[in-house]
């Protein structure tokens, strides 16, 4: 997985022309199917992935943080919101909230998440890849495929299938 991780981001920065101009094209024309293909592709995949033996996500990205996400993971800590958010977040750029650092703090040596059971939202959704129309997040993508192998899998197998 080790080498898997240190060639990721050159293979995705070398297809990105490529990835870029697939998206393009997918988003002027979708197929019908497409939501249908990519709840496949996404679950072949995944049968096929163990997150724990990457947690890359995890390790160089934080998630956003929505009121909810605060609420509930801050009840669990028995904290108050705003103690959670001084304690882990800050606000972006575009006043979102997010991790003040990364690696993730919740991220265990084992890979395991502390607050898996109530881990934000974007982390339950993330790559992402089995969201409903799927074209609409190709930027999302992009920048997904450099930070996880299964994304970049998935982006490949979509592209051999309706290309």
């Amino acid at each position: 997985m080790k080498s898997i991780l240190e060639q990721l981001p050159q293979r995705a920065a070398e297809k990105r022309p490529v990835h870029k101009k697939f998206f393009r094209k997918l988003k002027k024309n979708p197929p019908k199917h497409l939501d249908t293909l990519m709840q496949e592709l996404h679950t072949e995949t995944f049968e096929r992935t163990d997150c724990l033996l990457c947690a890359n996500c995890c390790k160089t990205t934080g998630p956003l943080f929505t009121d909810r996400d605060i609420e509930r993971i801050a009840k669990a800590f028995r904290l108050k919101p705003s103690q959670f958010i001084e304690q882990y977040l800050r606000l972006d750029e575009e006043n979102d909230y997010v991790l003040q650092s990364v690696p993730c703090p919740f991220l265990g040596a084992d890979n395991y998440c502390s607050i898996y059971e109530v881990r934000p939202k974007a982390c339950r959704e993330f790559p992402h890849t089995d969201r409903k129309k799927f074209q609409q997040i190709s930027h999302l993508t992009l920048k997904n495929v450099a930070i996880c192998p299964a994304a970049f899998t998935i982006v490949e197998s979509l592209r051999e299938r309706i290309s």
